[in-house]
């Protein structure tokens, strides 16, 4: 399956092909193999050292990468539009913000809030696009931070399928 995250203006951002792993309460699983690789825009592949699997949430404005060790990030989660899947592939927009946790000491922070106000102008986000993407930080910074659900043990399972 393709995953495919674009910019506001409609503009290929990165994309990549992905095993189709299942569903669960949380939403949909996708997974890449050690050694896989994906493209940011138009240009060169770029390979990915470590094995990895992203969740994309039915309804929430984020997709979350749960990496395996020895990635230094553990988490990283896009604030996003919400994933909508046709024909093989899911599709979002990437709205820039993003919220990481680390493997190792567990620091969770905001990343990319310059690019999200520098693209909020660009691109002229609508008013609902900012508000919902500031609140999905919000509430991504605080369930990454207390491992809540799926951010604690829900991605192991899935990490196991690709590594």
């Amino acid at each position: 399956m393709r995953v495919v995250y674009r910019k506001y203006d409609g503009s290929l951002h990165w994309h990549h092909r992905g095993l189709l792993l299942g569903e669960d309460e949380h939403g949909v699983w996708t997974g890449c193999v050690a050694g896989s690789s994906g493209h940011k825009g138009d240009g060169p592949p770029v390979v990915w050292p470590y094995a990895f699997v992203m969740l994309f949430p039915r309804d929430g404005w984020w997709t979350a990468v749960f990496n395996a060790a020895p990635n230094d990030v553990e988490i990283y989660c896009d604030v996003s539009t919400v994933p909508r899947w046709s024909d093989g592939e899911v599709t979002m927009v990437d709205l820039d913000l993003d919220v990481i946790r680390m493997r190792g000491n567990g620091r969770v922070f905001l990343d990319d809030e310059d690019e999200f106000e520098e693209h909020r102008v660009r691109y002229a986000y609508p008013p609902d696009v900012v508000e919902n993407a500031r609140a999905a930080a919000d509430r991504l910074l605080e369930a990454v931070g207390a491992g809540a659900a799926p951010f604690g043990s829900a991605a192991p399972h899935w990490l196991a399928r690709v590594t």
